[in-house]
């Protein structure tokens, strides 16, 4: 716990505190960032979360405590100690990069095997199913008791990056730490409804456009489809109503890999999701990208999706 005592003390000392994670922030993003806010502010600190997207926070978890305290990064001056969580290397901080380089210390937390290292406090334990279960042992370094308040978007993060604790990453540690968050007055079937329940007819839509066009490759191995900007406009859907599609297409019987893409302007962005054993984040390290053994992601600038599809199939199971 020496690491976790050295960062906490360096926050006590911070008149400012700027928490922020990765671009197109997902459940253990948004949750690990207002779960830390909430519990720096129990402690009588100053935190701010912000997002590393120049746009609003993601209307999916509006219902989480602390949600309405995002500050745009463009609204705030650098901090005595910035906070970044589940952002494994610094370019994934986006517009609240600028933010982190002009503080005077920099605390790290991320559960990324291929995380490299920057910051004055670099924590990172792959060992944790989420960055949200770092934040909650971060909890007895800062001497903070858990409330309901602070383990409810925790708790999000572990829900989400564990897929309902259905993920190979679904450990005795990640279940014990649940089980303190609902200790600490968690309703897991309120939560469960308010990620899972609560979708838009627009979101509803969008998923039907993206299975409508699901195709499977390398003798059934792979399942993939695709979605354009224009499918957004068309249907309504905003951009974070797309993170749970990946796993609406995992759930097709006989596959290995799910591949989502999407036709950004004239980039490509690509969600992979293994469901038996195959390395996805090797793939997408080959792309730029990174992320998880069983869910990965990457960019390609100045490509299409059949371009990208010509690189990716040969990588994934059944090419042979």
């Amino acid at each position: 716990m020496l690491p976790y005592h050295r960062a906490a003390v360096a926050l006590r000392k911070a008149t400012s505190i700027v928490v922020a994670a990765h671009v197109r922030p997902d459940g253990d993003a948004v949750g690990s960032v207002l779960g830390m806010t909430l519990a720096l502010r129990a402690c009588g600190l100053p935190a701010v979360p912000t997002l590393a997207d120049d746009r609003p926070p993601p209307a999916t978890y509006a219902f989480l405590p602390g949600h309405s305290l995002y500050v745009p990064a463009a609204d705030l001056e650098p901090p005595d100690v910035f906070v970044a969580l589940d952002t494994p290397v610094a370019d994934r901080l986006g517009a609240a990069r600028p933010l982190m380089e002009a503080s005077s210390e920099v605390v790290i937390l991320d559960h990324h095997a291929d995380a490299q290292p920057y910051g004055s406090h670099f924590i990172c334990d792959s060992s944790m199913a989420a960055t949200g279960q770092i934040v909650w042992r971060f909890l007895e370094a800062l001497d903070v008791a858990p409330t309901s308040e602070i383990a409810q978007p925790l708790y999000v993060a572990l829900l989400t990056d564990t897929g309902r604790f259905s993920y190979d990453n679904t450990s005795p540690a990640a279940l014990r730490a649940a089980a303190e968050m609902l200790e600490a007055g968690v309703d897991p079937a309120e939560t469960a409804r308010l990620v899972y329940q609560e979708r838009s007819a627009a979101s509803l839509e969008l998923e039907a456009l993206a299975l409508s066009r699901l195709r499977t490759a390398n003798h059934g191995r792979v399942a993939w489809t695709y979605l354009t900007d224009e499918d957004f406009s068309t249907t309504g859907a905003l951009p974070e109503e797309a993170e749970h599609l990946p796993d609406a297409i995992r759930v097709l019987g006989g596959i290995d890999v799910a591949v989502l893409l999407r036709q950004k302007a004239e980039e490509v962005r690509g969600n992979l999701r293994s469901k038996t054993g195959h390395d996805v984040a090797a793939v997408a390290r080959r792309f730029g990208g990174g992320g998880h053994k069983a869910a990965a992601g990457f960019t390609v600038t100045s490509s299409t999706v059949p371009a990208v599809l010509d690189q990716l199939l040969p990588l994934l199971p059944g090419s042979g």
